[in-house]
């Protein structure tokens, strides 16, 4: 029988993620043309395919930016739907090159599981969606409730420590994907649904009667979500990092997909000038080209572009950026400075 790399024990998908990271992830990108990018199997303004089986979202553009950044072509994409379980397997083991699929950053993950974080995408925290018919307005009166969720994450051990901590007691009904686990839901096998705060906005528009359910005001976790790369391989979490940052900086100097032609030949600042590779020679150490950090903001803009498209006022979701905000208006987004 044909092994597959979802079927490598753990011991030898981390000594083969370990070989594959030694390898240069980014001579391989280079080498087959695209950049294969592990993603959601279908979260709305995070990574969905439409009924033509092209995706879009939040997380997406992650993987089209390195794209850009690599290869000056959003397009060179190829993209592997995970499920939670599946994902950090496909990683460890070589199947794809990076993973940007709604991922909590955490340290067990960052250590342990041999992966690398190469920043943070979506601050988010874990929260609960119910019925209004089922008079709830606050998790507290949760007590005794059966809860569904998707195995394999963060939020079974967030509903543990919450729930414990107010002495409430719950039934988890771990499912093993979000669809099947919204479909749980959905037909009533469960009192509430949870998952991160983004994903009850995706979930619930997709629900039969979006209108007769609530997402509760309680957030019980802190959920930073963002792409990772193996451990080892500290070129291309350079090349992946600093992608996601061009779109974090872009956005704080004001540099758009539709004004980014002006601004490098115009603009008089010098992080922008840096930035846009006017200045310097800063592609060279990543193995890139100088202009990596226009392509991504010409061809996928810059973050704050992608998440109003994605996931805020122009998306169905219509999500505020509250702490997704930049720092200089009282949000958690920072680029470390282009110098």
């Amino acid at each position: 029988m044909k092994l597959t790399t979802r079927m490598l024990t753990a011991g030898a998908v981390l000594a083969f993620g370990a070989h594959a990271a030694a390898a240069a992830t980014l001579d391989d990108v280079k080498a087959k043309g695209f950049v294969q990018c592990g993603v959601s199997q279908g979260l709305a303004g995070f990574g969905a395919p439409d009924d033509k089986g092209h995706y879009s979202g939040l997380d997406i553009d992650v993987c089209r930016a390195v794209a850009a950044a690599v290869f000056g072509d959003a397009t060179k994409v190829k993209y592997t739907p995970l499920t939670a379980k599946e994902r950090f397997t496909a990683l460890q083991s070589g199947e794809i090159d990076v993973l940007s699929r709604n991922t909590t950053w955490t340290l067990n993950r960052d250590t342990a599981q041999g992966l690398n974080f190469a920043g943070v995408t979506y601050y988010d925290g874990q929260g609960f969606m119910v019925r209004k018919s089922l008079g709830v307005t606050s998790v507290k009166q949760l007590d005794g409730a059966s809860i569904c969720t998707e195995t394999g994450t963060t939020t079974e051990l967030n509903v543990a420590d919450y729930f414990g901590t107010h002495n409430l007691k719950f039934n988890i009904v771990a499912l093993g994907s979000n669809s099947e686990a919204t479909a749980a839901y959905d037909s009533g096998r469960c009192d509430a649904y949870t998952t991160d705060a983004s994903g009850l906005y995706s979930t619930r528009v997709k629900l039969a009667n979006p209108d007769d359910h609530i997402i509760l005001p309680e957030i019980v976790s802190k959920e930073p979500l963002g792409p990772a790369v193996r451990q080892g391989d500290s070129q291309w979490l350079n090349v992946v990092k600093w992608s996601l940052y061009a779109m974090i900086g872009a956005e704080e100097y004001g540099v758009t997909s539709a004004n980014v032609d002006d601004m490098k030949a115009n603009s008089k600042n010098p992080e922008v000038r840096r930035m846009l590779g006017v200045e310097g020679e800063f592609g060279a150490p990543m193995g890139l080209s100088n202009d990596w950090a226009y392509q991504i903001v010409k061809q996928v803009g810059n973050y704050g572009e992608s998440f109003e498209r994605n996931v805020g006022q122009g998306s169905p979701l219509k999500i505020t950026r509250g702490q997704n905000a930049q720092w200089t208006d009282g949000g958690l987004l920072y680029s470390p400075p282009f110098r």
